[in-house]
């Protein structure tokens, strides 16, 4: 059932209509001090990938703003190239090297913008969250226990998690998951306070205490263009159970996974028994984890898809700018 409810969920993030939304170099939390910035909103390279096809809106007018008509930026093979436009700079065989962008244009750790097919944006689609995926390219902020501890509680507490909860809240009480719970508005009020319990607590043991004290880097790094849609996909289904170490190694992925069983653990202390037996929370794991893999797999392909809408859109101004032109001559 808790599939089901993921797919719908994602079909319903993708039916609402992405306002534009500018996408900055860092994205801050209100409150947070300044040297807190989110990494995941940076922009991606080929180690991360999740950008949003419609939530890109801002960045991709400055970003892309240079492939118009007379623009420095030109495009290769679906990637975009060169050096973004910055005051009279230019880019080609005398442009100026790492020449500084446009502010609000995503760039990596050179300094250089990244291409569109590698931004992660805060938001897919404008809904969605993104906030624990990392830019390709981009330097991530060092994880620790401040931001980690900022990060899961910007996720928490993010509306689109009670958008998700009410929903899977009501289906639950529809199909009398259950019948412990009761049916109707109090069946309701009983899944949805449990069902916050459930998100909470596994986003804070995954996101911020587990790693913090393992020292694992438990963000998403996509793994991005130039591989086939198997080796990703399989990629994804890996970091289940592969994490980064602070210093960037490989290693187990003991805070999400650990997270997940000790959620389940926590979760007995206030579900009715007949919901607390193994072979029940082993159920609940599992869809916990396939639920990840869902989710994962679009932060993996989307930047894919926006780029594509990105690069028709372009295509669709420049014919329109130039049947323009012709008219006025």
């Amino acid at each position: 059932m808790r599939l089901i409810v993921a797919v719908v969920s994602i079909g319903v993030a993708f039916s609402v209509p992405a306002r534009p939304t500018p996408t900055p170099n860092s994205v801050r939390l209100d409150g947070v001090p300044a040297d807190c910035v989110f990494a995941t909103d940076l922009v991606a390279t080929d180690s991360d990938t999740i950008p949003t096809a419609v939530d890109l809106s801002a960045t991709v007018n400055n970003t892309l703003e240079a492939d118009a008509p007379g623009g420095p930026q030109s495009t290769s093979g679906g990637t975009e190239s060169g050096t973004a436009q910055s005051g009279n700079k230019t880019t080609g065989p005398n442009a100026t090297p790492n020449a500084a962008p446009a502010p609000s244009v995503p760039v990596d750790a050179n300094g250089n913008p990244i291409p569109i097919e590698r931004v992660q944006p805060q938001r897919i689609l404008g809904f969605m969250p993104n906030f624990r995926s990392v830019s390709g390219g981009a330097k991530p902020h060092p994880p620790g226990w401040k931001y980690n501890f900022t990060v899961a509680t910007h996720q928490a507490t993010d509306y689109s998690t009670f958008i998700f909860l009410g929903l899977t809240s009501f289906m639950a009480e529809g199909i009398d998951e259950h019948p412990a719970l009761g049916k109707g508005v109090g069946g309701f009020y009983a899944y949805t306070w449990r069902g916050f319990l459930d998100k909470t607590d596994s986003t804070y043991l995954s996101a911020w205490l587990l790693p913090s004290l393992i020292h694992e880097d438990t963000r998403f790094y996509a793994l991005g263009a130039g591989h086939s849609i198997l080796i990703r996909e399989l990629y994804v289904i890996s970091r289940q159970g592969v994490a980064r170490t602070y210093g960037g190694h490989q290693t187990p992925n003991i805070a999400g996974l650990g997270g997940k069983v000790l959620t389940q653990v926590v979760s007995r202390n206030y579900y009715p028994s007949s919901a607390t037996t193994f072979p029940v929370l082993a159920v609940k794991f599992g869809y916990s984890a396939m639920r990840d893999v869902i989710f994962t797999s679009i932060r993996e392909f989307y930047p894919d898809a926006a780029a594509h809408f990105i690069h028709e859109h372009r295509k669709k101004m420049a014919a329109k700018a130039a049947a323009q032109g012709a008219a006025t001559h």
